[in-house]
């Protein structure tokens, strides 16, 4: 029988010296975040105008009055945003792929693809939503789409143009040799990027790819300037019926309530990769 391997002692005090060094920053780091929030809130609520502020901001009888009516706006905006992220990430998919096509036979797709990335990169995202929620409607076309729908589609497409750069390049980042050994073993150019270029492409842009859907996440509130009653669009409701400002709050801590899985998700798939690129080096 083989003995079971256990680390020497110098080993096993490194160990216990860098767990010490681990809780003494822990600790260091809870203490000094406990310090500064507590200056932060001593100096908040011992300035003159708290009171005023408390009551416009922070009322707990006006927030538990509209917390139902908001939570049934948010409802709208996590639909929204799955939709949106869906249709974002194909099209910028799309855009991508048709960027990177080669030969002079596709330059008028490569060109359009270029144009519509440059231009709705620069566009302000507001802008892109009153054109298709005000202006498009106006065009008085035969099963013209609901509002809600013309303001998803003003998200997709802005989103789309952000991603379609993201997924470009994770594309040119694949080394041409893998294109090159692709092709001598018999496969088409369309087989090369699905079964050799695109599952390496989006697996190292996934961190950028979740970054932009946390930055849609909240831009889905922007839908609400059209009319449809989301959590921002009931929070300024709330906010007409009882003359306060505290509904406003209740949305955006919803809205961080919403973030934060998404966010641990990215932080998570970013550390991930980082450390395969370490383990790779």
């Amino acid at each position: 029988m083989t003995d079971t391997w256990r680390p020497s002692a110098v080993e096993q005090e490194r160990i216990a010296y860098r767990r010490r060094r681990a809780i003494r920053s822990v600790l260091l780091a809870a203490a000094s975040t406990a310090v500064l929030g507590t200056l932060l809130a001593v100096g908040v609520t011992n300035s003159p105008g708290w009171p005023r502020v408390k009551e416009s901001f922070f009322d707990l009888a006006v927030a538990q009055d509209s917390l139902p009516a908001i939570l049934d706006g948010l409802v709208l905006n996590i639909e929204l945003l799955i939709c949106c992220a869906l249709g974002a990430m194909a099209l910028g998919l799309l855009i991508a792929v048709l960027r990177t096509l080669r030969g002079p036979v596709a330059f008028p797709v490569r060109a359009l693809a270029t144009g519509y990335t440059y231009g709705f990169r620069g566009v302000p995202l507001i802008i892109v939503l009153y054109v298709m929620t005000l202006g498009v409607p106006g065009l008085r076309l035969s099963g013209m789409p609901s509002t809600l729908v013309l303001g998803g589609l003003a998200l997709v497409i802005v989103y789309g143009a952000y991603l379609a750069e993201v997924f470009r390049a994770g594309i040119e980042s694949v080394h041409p040799s893998q294109l090159a050994a692709a092709r001598s073993l018999g496969l088409t150019y369309r087989q090369t990027m699905r079964h050799v270029v695109l599952p390496q492409a989006v697996r190292r842009v996934a961190p950028p790819l979740l970054n932009d859907t946390v930055a849609l996440q909240k831009d889905v509130g922007l839908v609400s300037l059209a009319g449809p009653i989301d959590a921002v669009r009931a929070a300024q409701i709330q906010v007409a019926e009882h003359f306060n400002f505290t509904p406003y709050i209740v949305a955006g801590v919803l809205f961080v309530l919403l973030a934060l899985p998404l966010i641990g998700v990215t932080d998570w798939v970013t550390l991930r990769a980082a450390r395969r690129q370490g383990a790779r080096s």
